[in-house]
């Protein structure tokens, strides 16, 4: 994968084919960074417009070239770039950093100019960054092979962008913040070179020691995610991913297909690979420093000291939207604290020192919080006032952590003194302390809960692959679905739904699928219950907006009177829909139960998706859904539950009881199960899942089926 990579961030000499005087293009900006950057290596100019340039002497192609060349920097027009790839590779370079624009972002003459680049590129083994990118740079060779505006510094931070020009804005951002970087990789359009690629030398590059990806998509996922959890086990790996909000399964027939949007799949890949998601440029480096700075910490209990009450409300605002905890303190801690405090301390989490609090007592009261092992971190916040100077304050603190570093405490303490002038040089003393320091309350509590994000995306990564059920009857569904495929069919219809669940070992009701009213209550006859009476057709996707769903029907008569009044009613609403007939099917009587959906669906990028969240018909209204890629073990399922609002529910509340965490978790890792076993499966909704106490048992599902097009 990272075959002759080092070319690009080890080359012993460098080409600049395209080399300029033009003020302001391309190949002027680029020759210029390459002569002031301080690379110790020879430096050749191709152009054969020119003689010279800035002294140097220019060759008219890369046949002229007097000595072998490691890394080639292309800066001519697209309709030159195949031909140079071809005499570079003729030449023996074995890398080329092509900046020039205009390839498969310009329609099909650009694409096939790409094509016909890669293919001259891959038959002399040659690699190629690019096209349509700002170039690599490496400050600590000082190779500056791009056109960007200025030379960063230094750094540990290995820096892989698909964007150009956010390049260009990190280097301006990180230099007023003095930030360095071992590598700065611009990908273009990626036509041979990509996130893969980089991830995996990164991971073993020695002088990294963190990578930070800005990332727009991915055309494909297998190799990104074994590069990236190959990254994640070694080296902390965050990504800012930008179009969130990009509208996503418009095509989606299911409720599943409706919510697995493409950004909420992107979510769950990168907690899959250990990496963890950032929304901004600010948070993004924030975060590089509290991944630097902490050590490892999965839980989500804070305890939050202050010196004044508003400061921590503003904290505990930000940790309950996060879906973090305040502390339980415990009764040790209680005591200590009353004995540290004055009678006036707020008694609890926050715990608010009152604002005459002297600097001691900043490292009695942390050194108390430290000792609880109901807390997994600590913020310390510190407004400035006339009866403590920050600095002292600072101080305190700083001697108190050091102390439980010594002792072996390992719990992580973040700060934030608040304000501007008078609190700087306080920053400054964390800062050399290695203590995370942060401007805000918020930004605090955003760096504690990147850590224990963090964790929770680098334990799925750990998780181990789920064990196969020995009574799971693949082979069952498979024909199953091979029949309905060979009929023509889009959807199984309710028998063949129920026997690819049970197959699976999701429960299901007792059904009967019948032609018409008459079988329709021969069928309830059977049942001897009260039943749920539900049309069947391929066109009428969600049977209750058209009132095709009838609940509690008791006795034969009933069951035949309802069916000839709901085909009247669709009739009416849907001339044209096709009935197939009715499904009978018994009334599970479970008050207490949740309403649950479950389902998967195929994604573009990364294949087979499954979704948990809270159901009903009112699903996408309540939008409390996660995804998780497949495969998944009970571990990842309930992380998955977790993620949601409803799952505190499941825990139970006042009288009703909790649910089978277990069954839900068995439903889901069985899906996972199925969606990799059962590729003709192109979408499936259980909704609603009933959950309570005793178990599970899907109520209504529905299979959309064809032929498998992911690779």
């Amino acid at each position: 994968m990272t075959q002759n990579f080092s070319a690009f961030v080890e080359p012993g000499s460098v080409a600049l084919i395209g080399a300029s005087d033009k003020s302001g293009s391309v190949g002027a900006l680029t020759l210029r960074n390459l002569e002031q950057a301080g690379f110790a290596g020879p430096i050749f100019l191709v152009n054969p417009r020119h003689a010279q340039l800035n002294g140097h002497r220019v060759y008219p192609d890369i046949q002229s070239l007097p000595a072998h060349v490691d890394l080639a920097v292309v800066a001519t027009p697209p309709d030159q770039v195949p031909g140079i790839i071809r005499d570079l590779g003729s030449a023996g370079t074995k890398a080329a950093v092509v900046l020039t624009a205009g390839f498969g972002e310009f329609g099909e003459r650009g694409k096939a100019l790409q094509r016909e680049m890669v293919e001259a590129a891959r038959s002399y083994g040659l690699r190629i960054v690019g096209p349509n990118c700002v170039g690599v740079i490496v400050p600590g060779i000082g190779l500056n092979a791009s056109f960007a505006q200025s030379m960063p510094a230094k750094g540990e931070i290995g820096f892989v962008s698909q964007s150009g020009a956010l390049v260009t804005v990190v280097l301006d951002w990180a230099q007023a913040r003095d930030i360095g970087f071992s590598q700065i990789i611009s990908l273009g359009d990626m036509a041979d070179f990509d996130f893969a690629d980089a991830l995996a030398y990164l991971a073993d590059d020695s002088s990294t020691g963190a990578i930070v990806l800005y990332m727009e998509g991915l055309l494909e996922s297998r190799r990104f995610m074994a590069a990236a959890q190959a990254a994640s086990r070694r080296k902390p790996v965050i990504v800012l991913k930008v179009g969130r909000h990009a509208e996503g399964a418009k095509a989606a027939h299911s409720h599943t297909g409706a919510l697995a949007g493409s950004d909420m799949v992107y979510d769950a890949a990168f907690r899959r690979a250990g990496m963890l998601r950032v929304e901004s440029l600010p948070e993004l480096f924030d975060a590089i420093e509290t991944l630097a700075l902490t050590s490892p910490s999965s839980g989500n209990r804070l305890a939050i000291m202050t010196n004044g009450g508003g400061p921590g409300v503003i904290a505990t605002d930000a940790l309950i939207t996060a879906r973090g905890a305040l502390a339980d303190l415990s009764p040790a801690t209680m005591a200590s604290l009353d004995q540290i405090l004055p009678k006036t301390w707020s008694h609890g989490d926050p715990i608010d020192m009152i604002g005459d609090s002297p600097p001691e007592d900043y490292a009695k009261v942390l050194e108390a919080l430290l000792r609880d092992e109901a807390i997994d971190g600590v913020l310390v916040l510190h407004a400035p006032t006339a009866l403590a100077d920050p600095k002292e304050a600072a101080r305190s603190v700083i001697g108190c952590v050091q102390a439980a570093r010594a002792a072996g405490i390992t719990r992580n303490v973040f700060t934030a003194w608040l304000g501007e002038r008078l609190v700087a040089p306080a920053r400054q003393l964390f800062n050399d302390a290695h203590i995370p320091t942060y401007e805000t309350p918020e930004d605090a509590v955003a760096g504690f809960v990147d850590r224990w994000r963090y964790a929770q995306s680098q334990s799925l990564l750990a998780a181990a692959p789920a064990s196969a059920s020995a009574s799971v009857d693949g082979k069952a569904a498979s024909a199953c679905i091979e029949k309905a495929i060979a009929a023509g069919r889009s959807w199984l219809d309710a028998d063949e739904v129920s026997r690819v669940l049970q197959a699976y070992e999701i429960p299901v009701l007792r059904s009967y699928s019948v032609a018409d009213p008459d079988a329709a209550a021969s069928a309830a006859a059977q049942i001897g219950g009260p039943v749920a009476l539900k049309i069947r057709s391929q066109q009428l996707t969600h049977k209750s907006d058209v009132g095709g769903v009838a609940l509690n029907l008791r006795g034969a008569d009933r069951v035949r009177e309802e069916a000839v009044a709901m085909l009247a009613r669709i009739r009416a609403v849907k001339p044209n829909a096709v009935i197939d007939g009715f499904l009978v099917q018994e009334m599970a009587y479970r008050p207490d139960a949740f309403e649950l959906i479950v389902g998967m669906s195929i994604d573009a990028v990364f294949g087979p998706v499954v979704l948990f969240g809270q159901g009903g018909t009112a699903v996408e209204l309540i939008a409390d859904s996660s995804l998780e890629l497949t495969p998944l073990t009970a571990e990842i399922a309930r992380a998955q539950m977790a993620r949601t609002r409803v799952w505190r529910l499941l825990q139970g509340y006042r009288e009703k009881p909790a649910a089978d965490i277990d069954a839900i978790a068995n439903v889901l890792t069985a899906i996972g199960r199925l969606a990799t076993e059962l590729p003709a499966i192109r979408e499936l909704d259980i909704n609603p899942l009933l959950a309570d106490h005793r178990g599970v048992v899907a109520i209504d599902a529905r299979i959309l089926i064809g032929a498998p097009t992911i690779k």
